[in-house]
């Protein structure tokens, strides 16, 4: 039975402490932290002051004040009354100490590790996972400002590793005024050709300064740099440098080509701020950013009895880049639910994970049954729902032939990796299709013959059932239940504000993620110790703090 507080609200730190006890240990962070040295304040400690600077939306200024004036915070982190605290830049080094060692999922792995324990959370049942997008916090920029904005970067980044060299390899007064103020504080140039032109200049300065940067007169640690490494592939993401038969160097912006590229990387590789280097642009449907992509994944249940037995929690967190698809994520949230114990029996999705390979591959590796509306068929005959689709043909696998609707059998059966993805080719002879009364419906191909692109069996197969399934009245009903990822989504941007990132850097972004989705489960167990749920009639901060524990 789960005991209830009696009038006033215990607050959550309180709450915490009294259930869970000592979440985080400090030898669970000790890789991290020397074991010599002045003594620091506890990352255990720092770890559990972060997931309530989370829960809280604080900054780091007001998490360190909380910890010296909330008796609360105190409580929860076994602090007396005399202590004095820490400065609030102690929780930048802990981030960046633990992001530099992979130990950002370590809270969540020991929450889920403890509920567990407590028969909160268990292998099996049911899990749905989404994705939405988070902005990078950085300033967006265009191609031009990213140029100048790079050049003035390595130039700060120079003048303070090494003023002396700067002195002396720069005109320092000319670059300060152009390079002083950040470069989208500019008024730039309306004009095309003022714009090229301010490119180029762009382009020349920053090939100089690193041509001073390499010289075999300068000190070879600046060439480490960071910010002199980023410059490099801004320039040669965005320019290209040659030189003429007379010796005189050209400098022109990649730009679109007559066969349809753009000269420039694609977009996964392409450099979208000399700040943050991991940040890529990217849309989806009507939205376009700079920045990443959060997947979020939870339990979930159909079953009202159900849900007052266990809460919903998070089980998974994955932050990738934006421009990396839903399904290419889908393996490493199946993979480190298996490393944490909670593989889903079900798992609910939207099209954007579902392919034929993970379909069959979930089911064949981890015994998961994927939930998830699949793509229709998108040959032109059944986008128009009139002519022959390749659901028409009869495959006979054994034997290796496909036998067309007007009785045709195959003549090829050529198996080809397509896109790392292998497939079987099946070709019908023209000799069959050109006098074929029904050609028109089947194919309009130069070649005069129908070809069809089979997955392997089973998953042509499972592809099939899983079309034939999502048509059936009790697949909407029980697909309905993916819905409420929807509401965690909002609950992580209202709450927890990730809708912008708060750090740079994938690393730092993606702990950030981990230490917010810890902040709400232990706001949603909060909210079910005390049998609380949501008041969706308030609209206050703290209302919204007590989000649902079902959907």
């Amino acid at each position: 039975m789960r005991a209830k507080y009696s009038g006033r609200q215990v607050p959550l730190p309180v709450a915490v402490r009294d259930r869970l006890g000592e979440l985080f240990a400090d030898a669970e962070f000790a890789e991290a932290f020397a074991v010599t040295g002045p003594r620091g304040w506890s990352p255990g400690r720092l770890a559990l002051v972060t997931v309530l600077q989370m829960a809280e939306n604080l900054t780091d200024r007001q998490a360190a004040e909380a910890v010296r004036d909330k008796l609360s915070w105190s409580y929860a982190l076994g602090l007396g009354l005399e202590d004095p605290g820490f400065d609030f830049s102690v929780l930048s080094q802990f981030r960046t100490r633990v992001a530099a060692h992979g130990l950002e999922e370590k809270v969540l792995d020991l929450l889920l590790a403890r509920l567990a324990e407590q028969g909160l959370l268990a292998a099996g049942g049911k899990q749905r996972t989404d994705s939405t997008h988070v902005i990078a916090a950085v300033r967006d920029l265009n191609r031009l400002e990213l140029a100048g904005e790079a050049v003035r970067a390595t130039l700060e980044a120079l003048t303070c590793a090494d003023p002396d060299w700067v002195a002396q390899a720069v005109d320092v007064a000319s670059w300060s005024k152009r390079y002083g103020p950040r470069v989208d504080s500019w008024r730039l140039p309306t004009s095309r050709a003022k714009q090229q032109k301010l490119a180029v200049d762009f382009a020349r300065d920053g090939f100089a300064l690193l041509g001073a940067v390499y010289h075999s007169s300068s000190p070879g640690w600046l060439r480490e740099l960071p910010a002199v490494q980023v410059l490099r592939c801004v320039l040669l993401q965005n320019y290209t440098r040659t030189t003429t038969r007379g010796g005189r160097e050209v400098v022109k912006r990649r730009e679109k080509t007559d066969e349809g590229g753009d000269g420039r990387p694609p977009g996964h590789l392409r450099m979208a701020s000399p700040y943050d280097t991991d940040a890529r642009w990217s849309a989806k449907r009507d939205i376009f950013w700079n920045g990443y992509k959060l997947h979020i994944s939870e339990t979930c249940t159909s079953a009202p009895e159900a849900a007052r037995t266990r809460p919903n929690l998070i089980t998974n967190i994955a932050t990738t880049s934006s421009t990396v698809p839903d399904s290419k994520t889908l393996p490493a949230v199946h993979h480190r639910l298996q490393q944490r114990g909670l593989l889903p029996d079900e798992h609910y999705l939207d099209s954007g994970y579902a392919t034929a390979e993970l379909i069959h591959g979930s089911v064949k590796t981890y015994g998961i049954a994927l939930i998830t509306p699949v793509l229709l068929d998108t040959s032109p005959q059944a986008k128009a729902q009139a002519g022959f689709a390749a659901t028409d043909f009869t495959i006979d696998w054994e034997a290796e032939k496909a036998t067309c609707p007007a009785g045709h059998t195959s003549t090829t059966w050529n198996p080809v990796v397509s896109e790392g993805i292998p497939k079987t080719v099946v070709s019908f002879a023209a000799l069959d299709c050109i006098p074929c009364p029904f050609k028109p419906q089947c194919t309009t191909a130069k070649k005069n013959r129908r070809q069809l692109s089979l997955h392997p069996r089973q998953m042509t197969e499972a592809l099939q059932h899983a079309r034939t399934w999502q048509k059936t009245k009790d697949w909407n009903t029980d697909y309905a239940l993916r819905s409420g990822i929807e509401g965690t989504i909002r609950q992580a941007i209202t709450v927890t504000g990730t809708r912008r990132a708060r750090y740079r850097g994938l690393a730092k972004t993606h702990l950030e993620h981990i230490y917010s989705a810890v902040a709400l489960n232990l706001i949603r167990l909060n909210a079910w110790w005390n049998d609380r749920p949501l008041d969706r009639t308030r609209t206050s901060h703290l209302t919204r703090l007590e989000h649902t524990l079902t959907a």
